[in-house]
């Protein structure tokens, strides 16, 4: 084999090991990749059904329902325009309480529940996530209006 053939075969075989690499890296992010929706957009059809996502606004006053096992639990999230029916088995964090922002990770099913793997509170009283603080100021939601007056508007 010639050295010109040779350095050509060489050059062509890096490029198909990068080529390879890259995409298992790619395929890789997006299988980790977690996207975030408002209960609008869940509402809307804009939420994937087959893969997991995020649904984040307030817990809705009195939708708090704990089954006889003590670790199911039913509730609603909204960001004052929609809400979403969620089902999570599991703990709760102490901060989870109605009426106080929430992120929930989880799949949405074909009867409109969102079955939750994951349940996140908020972490004090200043804090909500950006998303859903923002889903709740396109609401017209007044604890939007309430929370972030002080901060130039901004979640």
């Amino acid at each position: 084999m010639k050295p010109r053939t040779r350095r050509a075969v060489a050059i062509a075989a890096g490029v198909a090991i990068v080529g390879v690499a890259v995409g298992l890296v790619l395929k890789a992010f997006q299988s980790n990749l977690v996207f975030f929706f408002t209960p609008t957009q869940v509402a809307g059809k804009q939420a994937p059904l087959d893969r997991n996502f995020r649904i984040g606004g307030l817990v809705e006053e009195g939708s708090v329902k704990r089954q006889a096992d003590a670790l199911r639990v039913n509730f609603k999230v909204t960001d004052g325009a929609q809400t979403i029916p969620v089902t999570y088995i599991g703990i709760l964090p102490d901060l989870f309480k109605e009426g106080k922002g929430v992120v929930a990770e989880g799949k949405l099913g074909a009867d409109g529940l969102f079955t939750a793997s994951q349940v996140l509170a908020k972490h004090d009283e200043n804090y909500m996530p950006p998303e859903a603080a923002e889903a709740l100021k396109q609401a017209g939601h007044p604890m939007a209006k309430e929370k972030f007056a002080g901060q130039g508007g901004k979640p």
